[in-house]
C-alpha cells in the first residue's frame, strides 16, 4: 500500500475516541493536514497540557488542574447536599443545569461484576468515609437508570443506611413524552413513582 504510514497511525490514533470509526478517522486527518494544520497543532498543544496536569479531585474524584477543585472549594454551596455521580461528565451535566447547589462524589463507574468493577474498584469506601466525617443531611443519587445504576444504588443505600436522608433523581415520563413511545419499564418507573398534584 502506498499510503504513508503516519497519515495511517494518526487514523488509527483517533480511532481510540468514542464513536470515531474508520471513516471519520480518515475524514479528521485529512481536514487537519490539508485544511487546518494550526488548529491541529493547537488542539495537539492542548491535548497534550490537558494529559498531562489534569487528575482527580482528591476530595470528589471530578476531573480538575487544581486541588482540591473548583466545585470543591466554593464555600457557597451548600455543605448539607451530596451528590453521588458515576463520571465527571454527570457532574458536568447537572452543572449545567444551575440548579444544584450542593457538592459532589464521582464513582470510578457502577459496578458491574462481569466488567471487573466491584465496590472497592468504584470508590465506594471513599463515598462511605466522606459520608462519615462530613455527615450531609441528604445524598442525592444520581446515577443511571440501567442494571448496573440500580445495583450501585443498592449497595450504596445498604452502606450509607442510617447516617444520612438518601434520595435519588425522579424517574419516568419525559417532558413533552408521548406515553405510546415510552418504553415499559420507564413507563412501570413513572408508575410506581407517582407523587400528589398539590
Amino acid at each position: 500500500m502506498s499510503v504513508s504510514p503516519l497519515l495511517i497511525s494518526l487514523e488509527q490514533a483517533l480511532r481510540c475516541l468514542p464513536g470515531v470509526g474508520p471513516r471519520s478517522a480518515s475524514r479528521m486527518a485529512l481536514h487537519l493536514l490539508e485544511r487546518d494544520r494550526q488548529r491541529g497543532l493547537h488542539l495537539a498543544e492542548i491535548l497534550s497540557e490537558a494529559l498531562d496536569l489534569i487528575e482527580h479531585c482528591d476530595i470528589c474524584c471530578n476531573l480538575t488542574e487544581i486541588q482540591p477543585c473548583r466545585i470543591c472549594q466554593d464555600t457557597a454551596r451548600d455543605q448539607s447536599l451530596l451528590c453521588v455521580v458515576s463520571s465527571p461528565s454527570d457532574i458536568l451535566a447537572i452543572e449545567q443545569s444551575g440548579l444544584f447547589k450542593g457538592y459532589y462524589h464521582c464513582l470510578a463507574g457502577l459496578l458491574s461484576p462481569l466488567d471487573g468493577l466491584g465496590p472497592e474498584e468504584i470508590g465506594l469506601s471513599k463515598l462511605v468515609q466522606r459520608v462519615s466525617s462530613e455527615n450531609p443531611t441528604e445524598c442525592l443519587l444520581a446515577l443511571a437508570s440501567t442494571i448496573e445504576g440500580e445495583v450501585t444504588t443498592h449497595q450504596i443505600v445498604s452502606s450509607l443506611s442510617g447516617q444520612t436522608r438518601i434520595t435519588r433523581l425522579a424517574q419516568g415520563v419525559p417532558v413533552g413524552g408521548e406515553l405510546y413511545h415510552i418504553d415499559v419499564s420507564t413507563l412501570s418507573q413513572a408508575l410506581a413513582s407517582r407523587t400528589e398534584i398539590k
